[in-house]
């Protein structure tokens, strides 16, 4: 795997850091965030859109990101479309 950093939620403090890397090899993004409430875990299993099967796979998880990564999420974006580096 080949993981490069893109950045951290700009309020990290110890202990709690979402974080943002770029999978350029699989061309994903890798996401760290924090843990859902269950209440909003299970909202989201509930929730039914077309090609959503209710509930959450087991090879899935739901996280939460602050919209204050906003720009970090955007840089990752160019740098997903950007060739790979090294």
């Amino acid at each position: 795997m080949s993981l490069r950093f893109i950045g951290i939620d700009p309020n990290t403090g110890e202990g709690e850091s979402p974080t943002l890397w770029v999978d350029h090899d699989k061309q994903e993004f890798v996401f760290q965030g924090w843990k859902p409430s269950p209440e909003l875990e299970a909202e989201c299993a509930a929730t039914t859109v077309p090609g959503h099967a209710v509930g959450i796979p087991d090879s899935e998880a739901v996280i939460r990101i602050p919209a204050r990564m906003v720009h970090v999420i955007r840089e990752a974006c160019d740098a997903i479309e950007r060739p790979k580096l090294g």
